[in-house]
């Protein structure tokens, strides 16, 4: 199981819907709006790496009001 962090930035005023539609696509766990250089932070997991890209690319960047997004794979050292 492959996991990452996704960190998204939104149009002004849209970090709040962003997070409630980013949170129910499948693999996501976690999806919350935040303050700073981002808007929303995503806790996201998938079978593999390409399958991740896939959820980012197909599903959570064609959101309306999102920006730009960061994806931050969680590594265990």
């Amino acid at each position: 199981m492959v996991q990452a962090y996704i960190l998204i930035q939104t149009d002004v005023g849209k970090a709040a819907e962003v997070a409630r539609e980013v949170g129910q696509i499948t693999g996501v766990t976690l999806a919350e709006d935040v303050t700073g250089p981002y808007d929303v932070i995503v806790r996201a997991e998938a079978r593999s790496v390409d399958e991740l890209g896939q959820l980012v690319v197909s599903k959570v960047q064609n959101l309306e009001g999102i920006t730009r997004t960061l994806t931050c794979p969680v590594v265990h050292i």
